[in-house]
């Protein structure tokens, strides 16, 4: 979702002198991606972001695979994930593969001992419960239930939770996440026809400058290994910025789905995508209209990606017994579909309210141990009838 955006103090010109009230200059650093060929944001600092007085590798903390090859459809009770007392502890991957890595997390807090920083990759961060405020060097962004957070590559964020009940579905993207190109113009604007537009986008505010000098942790994860650096200076010490990179909010209940006379294929419910992966929302919305329409979606088979499904809230018109926070796992290469009785019940239905994000790798996933702690036994044994 590039767009211009700015705030605070910049100078007229890039790469000129910008002088501080009292004298000196403040210290641009130009933030980007792909080497110089990339999105880009353009800060301007009161210090210098390169003082380190310490780097300290801290720990790996990689995932550990428990099946690297998988053809069996698998389901997962994400909540069953226990709380944990630290934000970077209660981060928990479930899925892996070379281009994305899905996971849970149930944090009680964020400790105001350091700031955080994905040296690795760009950061979705799904809000399935709790509200508080993402803040960054570019601002800050308060979110709640049903957001998604879009936190580019190497941005140094931390996270007030308004409470300890919180629970989080996160991708972590090794390429940039990007709204779908078929739906902007050749300006990048959305189009009519786009199921969002600009307006629905969220972006950093209340930018404060913080002048403060000591000794401020980062974690940087870095190749799957934590480092804490120490910094001079407080990483949000920034006066002004602008650019296209930068992280900012949407809300699934913003997604406008779209609907027709009979059963849509689930790219009309697709609200991102990378470089190895998409994820979609499916929303409350209106059921096909042709007198004898089926809504359940049919069977069909994911020939060259997996799917998971994530379910957040609502009807699960498509599956029996599945529960908020529960995962399904249909990998690439084999028929799925509805449960048994799912497609009866859906014939005459008008609407639904389901609540789920989708997330389809095109590469097939590897589970780790985390996740074998929350499968639900024989799930792929569910389609049977007696």
């Amino acid at each position: 979702m590039p767009r211009y955006h700015k705030l605070g103090s910049i100078p007229d010109k890039r790469h000129t002198t910008f002088e501080k009230p009292n004298g000196g200059l403040y210290q641009e650093e130009l933030f980007g991606t792909a080497g110089f060929a990339g999105m880009s944001s353009l800060i301007y600092h009161l210090y210098p972001p390169t003082v380190v007085s310490e780097v300290r590798r801290v720990e790996d903390i990689s995932p550990k695979i428990a099946i690297d090859k998988n053809m069996k459809a698998l389901s997962f009770k994400g909540f069953s994930l226990p709380a944990e007392d630290d934000y970077i502890k209660s981060r928990k991957t479930l899925f892996a593969n070379n281009d994305l890595h899905i996971g849970l997390a149930a944090p009680k807090a964020f400790s105001k001992d350091y700031f955080y920083r994905n040296s690795d990759a760009d950061e979705m961060l799904f809000v399935h419960i709790g509200s508080g405020k993402l803040r960054t060097m570019y601002g800050n962004i308060d979110f709640k239930y049903g957001d998604y957070l879009i936190i580019p590559r190497g941005t140094t964020y931390q996270i007030d939770f308004d409470s300890e009940d919180n629970r989080l579905l996160y991708i972590e993207s090794f390429s940039p996440i990007l709204s779908p190109n078929r739906y902007r113009n050749n300006f990048g604007q959305f189009l009519e026809h786009s199921p969002f537009c600009e307006r629905d986008f969220r972006l950093p505010k209340d930018l404060k400058t913080h002048d403060e000098k000591g000794e401020f942790k980062v974690l940087s994860k870095k190749q799957g290994v934590i480092w804490e650096y120490t910094h001079a200076n407080h990483p949000f010490d920034v006066v002004g910025w602008d650019g296209f990179n930068y992280p900012y909010a949407f809300s699934i209940h913003d997604f406008e789905p779209i609907t027709g006379r009979i059963h849509m294929p689930p790219p009309i419910h697709q609200q991102w995508e990378a470089a190895g992966f998409v994820v979609c929302s499916f929303v409350p919305r209106m059921y096909d209209y042709h007198p004898k329409s089926i809504p359940a979606p049919y069977h069909h088979s994911n020939i060259d990606s997996e799917e998971l499904l994530y379910y957040v809230d609502g009807d699960f018109m498509s599956r029996n017994n599945i529960e908020k926070g529960q995962i399904t796992l249909h990998p690439g290469g084999i028929p799925h579909g509805p449960h048994p009785g799912a497609i009866e019940r859906s014939v005459g239905k008008k609407e639904t309210g389901e609540l789920a994000v989708m997330i389809d790798p095109f590469k097939p996933v590897m589970i780790t141990e985390e996740a074998m702690k929350l499968q639900v036994d024989d799930y792929y044994k569910s389609w049977i009838t007696d």
